[in-house]
């Protein structure tokens, strides 16, 4: 039985390897790395994907795949759910780095197994949204960069990456204290807070250095 990896970067600010070292330190032992670069999770399925489609031929029942969260696997509802229960009905478990969360379809009792299915649909769910709320900031960020022909002042630069954003907002929606957050993200508690007051600012704000950098 095997502990694969799968890792998607799409952003300079995502690397392969800080998503294994995340889940090396949350005691994983990965036997293999499946990793996608450049390529979206809103618009592409996991299928669809080059190194996406080695998972589905080469995991086998009893295998343990291994991901930061769920929204490495997809950032759209539908994909996300057929992709966990399609591994599941192969006997597959599905493990997440974020949370601890773990997926398998080895229950049968009816109400474990509606409980794992509100589970998955809730991440799902959620995965799409800030996927959606993410677009649509660097969209404006991009607008704002153009409009302003980079004369205007974009604001402090953020202390936080991409990945750390995400994290961040992921382990809020989940209740999880700032103190903890701070921690486990790398980021002073403030930071935490600021983004948790108000995470659609702390979206735009990234966008904007974002953009600003892509038009250097």
């Amino acid at each position: 039985m095997a502990t694969v990896l799968y890792a998607r970067v799409s952003t300079r600010e995502q690397t392969i390897d800080h998503q294994r070292s995340q889940a090396e330190a949350a005691g994983f032992k990965i036997d293999a790395v499946v990793a996608d670069e450049g390529v979206s999770g809103i618009t592409t399925r996991l299928a669809e994907r080059p190194q996406g489609r080695r998972l589905y031929d080469m995991l086998r029942a009893g295998d343990t795949l291994v991901v930061r969260w769920v929204d490495r696997l997809g950032r759209n509802y539908d994909d996300v759910s057929d992709t966990i229960r399609e591994f599941m009905r192969r006997g597959v478990i599905i493990r997440t780095v974020i949370n601890g969360m773990a997926f398998d379809g080895a229950t049968k009792d009816p109400m474990q197994q509606a409980v794992r299915d509100a589970l998955i649909g809730f991440m799902a769910a959620l995965s799409q949204a800030q996927a959606e709320a993410t677009k649509e900031a660097q969209r404006a960020g991009i607008e704002y960069a153009k409009a302003s022909d980079g004369v205007a002042y974009l604001g402090r630069k953020p202390s936080y990456s991409r990945d750390q954003l995400d994290q961040v907002v992921e382990m809020l929606a989940r209740e999880v204290n700032t103190s903890t957050v701070a921690r486990e993200v790398r980021l002073s508690r403030q930071t935490v807070l600021r983004i948790k007051d108000n995470p659609a600012a702390a979206e735009e704000l990234l966008a904007k250095w974002q953009a600003k950098r892509r038009a250097a």
